[in-house]
């Protein structure tokens, strides 16, 4: 038999890589800009990155940086998670009294600016009430009516000693912070296919123990990436405790140092370095959760393997 040619076969391809000159052009732009950000912080004295260092090792810095910043944020984020779940399980209740009530907390705070509000706990709170009166309402009026000894008043409490100092500002960012967790929360268990909840009522599971046990552990594959971005947001917003006021911060101290010292911009250089740290640390921490609560979701499909069958070709 003659061999034959298979001419169905295509040719050898030439094939050349597209050109992009406009790449190259665009980093030689960001190489010279780099170059001239560097020249600009090593040749300008007035950066005083030594003294920085100086200021970021202060203790009063530490202090705020620990206090303020990390105690600050953990504990708003601590209300604002908690917070935030409860009041989007509410939004998606078929009672229509708890949608009505988390409506319109997520309106309120959702619309009050935060310095606004801590302004208003840390002042305006202890103008309009220097007691607080916890026991049955309108006791007073009601022991008149009947005569009672009691004013139906459990406990008193003094505003000072709730809404002043870091305990205020906490309360105040996680109030508002639970707003906006609670539509993160609830558009991650919006995520969740319905069918899930049908198949955990079918096995006799209750509301709760359903939300628990199978919502919630794959609505965090959504509800993590948001919420890593507000507790970044949150080390931010920490800087605002100075409206209850609040001095254990780490800005409010490193300004107070640059004010004493006439070195402003170093002072902040520090402040800006210990947000970076901190918000770095985070991001870290951000992207193990993100893989952890994202397994079984966008991955490869596993390589097959190919065995050579006996005594003949390799099969899949």
């Amino acid at each position: 038999m003659s061999a034959t040619t298979d001419t169905s076969r295509p040719g050898v391809i030439h094939a050349r890589p597209v050109r992009h000159p406009w790449r190259w052009v665009a980093l030689a732009i960001i190489a010279v800009m780099v170059a001239m950000l560097l020249s600009s912080f090593l040749t300008n004295d007035k950066w005083n990155f030594p003294f920085a260092l100086q200021v970021m090792n202060q203790s009063p810095v530490l202090e705020g940086l620990y206090k303020g910043t990390i105690l600050g944020t953990v504990g708003a984020m601590i209300i604002g998670v908690i917070l935030g779940v409860i009041i989007a399980i509410m939004r998606l209740s078929s009672n229509p009294v708890l949608r009505g009530v988390s409506f319109v907390y997520t309106w309120f705070f959702r619309a009050i600016p935060r310095y606004v509000l801590l302004v208003i706990i840390g002042t305006g709170l202890g103008y309009l009430y220097h007691t607080l009166d916890v026991g049955v309402p309108f006791g007073k009026q009601i022991a008149g009516v009947f005569g009672l000894q009691s004013d139906l008043t459990f406990f008193h409490l003094t505003t000072d000693e709730i809404v002043g100092g870091l305990v205020g500002g906490i309360i105040g960012l996680g109030l508002s912070e639970a707003a906006y967790m609670a539509e993160i929360a609830r558009a991650g268990i919006l995520s969740v296919d319905v069918g899930q909840r049908e198949a955990a009522q079918a096995l006799g599971m209750s509301s709760s123990k359903t939300m628990r046990r199978i919502v919630l552990p794959q609505a965090m594959r959504v509800i993590v990436p948001p919420t890593g971005n507000e507790t970044i947001a949150m080390v931010k917003d920490t800087s605002l405790l100075v409206a209850i006021p609040v001095i254990t911060e780490l800005f409010y101290q490193a300004s107070a140092i640059g004010s004493r010292t006439l070195k402003i911009m170093p002072s902040y250089v520090a402040a800006t370095a210990w947000y970076l740290i901190v918000c770095s640390v985070l991001m870290v921490g951000q992207s193990y959760l993100e893989r952890y609560f994202g397994r079984g979701f966008g991955q490869k499909a596993p390589k097959t393997r190919r065995f050579a069958r006996p005594g003949g070709a390799g099969g899949a």
